[in-house]
C-alpha cells in the first residue's frame, strides 16, 4: 500500500489548485478546476475535495491544509466574511466540510496567509523569523508572520491591508463599498478603471503596463501612482510592526522596473533611518505558494509536525484538529 500524502489546495475565485507536497516542501503535479464560486458552498467544497483526491492519485490522503479566499477563522477553519464573489461563502464550515469529504484532518487559512506561509518555507522568507507578506494582483492582500505563525487578531482580520486608508485614494471606490481605501488604487483592476476614467484606452492592466514601460505618460501615471501608494502604505506598516523584511507577490510585482522601482523608493523615503538596511523582496514561489503554504500548516511547526508514513493525521500538535475531524474516524 502507498504511504499517506499531504495535500495543499489553494481555493480562489476562479480556480481550485492542489498538489501533494512531501515534508520538504516540494510539490508534485498541480491538479486545477474551476472554481464554482457563483454556485453554491458546497460546489465550492466538492470541487476542492475532487481536485484533492486528483493530486493524490491512488495514494492514500493523511491531512490536507487549504488556502481560501475570505476572512478565515483558523480555530475553526471557517469563513467569517467575504465578498460577492462567493456566493454563501460567509459561514462556510471549510474544514468540516472537506473532512467529511475526504474523511481526514483539514486545517484553513485566508489565501495570503497560505501564500505567505509558503514563502517563509521554501521561498523568499526562509531564513526569516517576522516578515510582512505583500500581494497585490486582482487584489490587495497581507499577512504579518511572526516566530512561524501568520497574526490573525480578535476579528481575524489582520493583514488586510486592502482597506487601509490610502494616498492617492480619496474618492476611489473600494470593491468593500467603502471610498479611498488601497486597494481601490493600487490593485490591478483598480489601475485599469482609473486609467480608463482619465480618458486612456486599454483592455486590461497588462496592456497599461505595456503602454508605460513603451512611455505612455498616462499609463506611466496611473501605475507609477499606484505603486508610490502601495509603498507609502506598505511603509507604515513596516514602521509599525519592525519585521525581518518585506515580500512581495502577485502579478503587479511581475510587472518590471517601473513599478517595483516605484513602489521601493515610495516605500524606502518614509522609513526612518534605523530601518534603510530592510531587504524588500520578490516572492520566488508564484503560483505554487499558496499551496505549499496550506500544506505547511500540517508538516511544519507551529502548526503541525511531518506526518509520518504510518498514521494518518499529524501528532503532537498545538493546534487541536478535533473539530476538523469528520464524525467517524477509522478505526
Amino acid at each position: 500500500m502507498s504511504s499517506p500524502v499531504v495535500v495543499g489546495i489553494d481555493i480562489g475565485g476562479t480556480k481550485t489548485a492542489a498538489a501533494v507536497v512531501d515534508p520538504s516542501g516540494a510539490s508534485g503535479p498541480i491538479a486545477t478546476a474551476a472554481t464554482p464560486a457563483l454556485v453554491s458552498p458546497d460546489a465550492v467544497l466538492d470541487a476542492a475535495a475532487a481536485v484533492a483526491r486528483e493530486a493524490a492519485g491512488d495514494r492514500p490522503l493523511a491531512a490536507v491544509g487549504v488556502g481560501t479566499a475570505g476572512v478565515v477563522d483558523v480555530s475553526r477553519g471557517t469563513i467569517v466574511s467575504a465578498t460577492d464573489s462567493f456566493v454563501g461563502w460567509v459561514g462556510t464550515d471549510v474544514a468540516g466540510g472537506l473532512a467529511a469529504r475526504l474523511g481526514v484532518p483539514v486545517r484553513v487559512v485566508n489565501d495570503v496567509d497560505a501564500h505567505a506561509l509558503g514563502e517563509l518555507w521554501t521561498g523568499a522568507a526562509a531564513s526569516a523569523r517576522s516578515f510582512l507578506m505583500v500581494g497585490v494582483g486582482t487584489g490587495v492582500g497581507g499577512c504579518v508572520v511572526v516566530d512561524g505563525r501568520p497574526l490573525t487578531g480578535r476579528h481575524h482580520v489582520a493583514g488586510e491591508i486592502a482597506h487601509i486608508p490610502a494616498v492617492g485614494a480619496d474618492g476611489l471606490c473600494c470593491p468593500c463599498g467603502r471610498d479611498g481605501h488601497l486597494e481601490a488604487i493600487a490593485a490591478g483592476p483598480a489601475i485599469h478603471r482609473r486609467f480608463v476614467a482619465l480618458g486612456g484606452v486599454a483592455d486590461d492592466t497588462r496592456a497599461i503596463v505595456a503602454l508605460a514601460v513603451a512611455g505612455d505618460p498616462l499609463a506611466s501615471r496611473v501605475v507609477r501612482e499606484a505603486a508610490v501608494s502601495l509603498g507609502r502604505t506598505i511603509a507604515g506598516i513596516v514602521t509599525t510592526v519592525d519585521p525581518d523584511l518585506v515580500v512581495v507577490g502577485g502579478g503587479m510585482a511581475s510587472a518590471g522596473p517601473l513599478w517595483w522601482d516605484a513602489f521601493e523608493q515610495a516605500l524606502r523615503a518614509e522609513l526612518v533611518d534605523v530601518l534603510a538596511d530592510l531587504p524588500v523582496l520578490p516572492a520566488v514561489l508564484g503560483p505554487d505558494a499558496a499551496i505549499v503554504g496550506a500544506a505547511s500548516l500540517v508538516h511544519r511547526p507551529p502548526f503541525g509536525a511531518s506526518v509520518d508514513s504510518s498514521v494518518a493525521s499529524p501528532v503532537d500538535s498545538p493546534f487541536d484538529l478535533s473539530a476538523a475531524r469528520p464524525q467517524e474516524e477509522p478505526s
